[in-house]
Formats: C-alpha cells, sequence, structure tokens
C-alpha cells in the first residue's frame, strides 16, 4: 500500500491547520511554507476539502483558512474522500477488477486488510492526529502496559 502526495500533504496540511488552534484563518502560504509543500498545489488541495466541507475560506487581508467543523469531527476517511483519493491494494480490489478473483490465494486476504484500514481512518479523527493519538498508539500503548503487567520481577 502506498499513499499518494495528494492524501500525505492534505493530511499534513490540515494536522498544521488544526495545530494552529483557533487563532484566526490561516493563510496557505504559511502552512506551504511550514510543511514544504508548493502553495499552488496546497490551494488546489485545499478547494477539494472545502468542496467536500472540511474547510472554509475567508476573504481579506487577514483570510485564510479555517475548519468547517470542529477537529474531533471530520474523520481522515472523510478527508481522503474529499481529497478524491482512495486506498487499494492491488487491481483486484479496485472498480477494475480481476479476472482471477475465484481463483486468487489473496482476494480475501487484501479486502480485510483493506476493511480493516477503513474502519481505523473512520474511527480516527484530524483531532486524534494533532494529538498523536492514533488507534495504532493506543492499541500498542495498551499492549505495552499489559506487557508491564505481566512482567516479573526476578
Amino acid at each position: 500500500m502506498k499513499l499518494s502526495t495528494t492524501t500525505r500533504y492534505g493530511l499534513r496540511a490540515l494536522s498544521d491547520l488544526c495545530a494552529q488552534g483557533d487563532e484566526g484563518p490561516v493563510a496557505v502560504s504559511d502552512i506551504a511554507r511550514r510543511q514544504d509543500i508548493p502553495a499552488n498545489y496546497l490551494e488546489q488541495l485545499f478547494a477539494r476539502l472545502r468542496r467536500g466541507d472540511i474547510l472554509r475560506s475567508v476573504r481579506g487581508a487577514q483570510g485564510g483558512y479555517l475548519l468547517a467543523r470542529p477537529a474531533g469531527e471530520i474523520t481522515v476517511a472523510e478527508i481522503v474522500d474529499a481529497l478524491g483519493e482512495s486506498i487499494t491494494f492491488g487491481d483486484c480490489q479496485t472498480e477494475v477488477g480481476c479476472d482471477q478473483i475465484a481463483s486468487c490465494p489473496t482476494f480475501s486476504l487484501w479486502r480485510r486488510v483493506r476493511n480493516s484500514i477503513d474502519e481505523i481512518l473512520k474511527a480516527t479523527t484530524l483531532e486524534d492526529l494533532v494529538r498523536k493519538r492514533t488507534l495504532f498508539q493506543d492499541k500498542f500503548q495498551d499492549e505495552d502496559e499489559r506487557d508491564d503487567d505481566e512482567r516479573v520481577e526476578l
């Protein structure tokens, strides 16, 4: 699996915007500079995110972009969808399909992997990303704590 540049840049830029807090609209040029993303490209991504009800724009000298909703209500799945992207595992998991599905030993594996990732993206909010609390981190932290509890001092 490989995430597209669009998805990576979009998530980085939104995380940056969210991290600025409630300080008002943030200029694309500021985000582009901090994240080392071409400003023209970022403007195109933000247009998609605005149409997807992720961002809203403010015109004027102090203009820029704000989140359209609280960060805790915006999921990574919504962001990926608003950017017009999808996450796939080979052609068999796309609309193009595969003529070997019936005999393919890995088809159901990739479908389960894709479904698991979809669930994680739906359960992870922009706020989670900014707070660096993804489901994986929580899961591994819980496992580490269980491991610590199970260790016996000799």
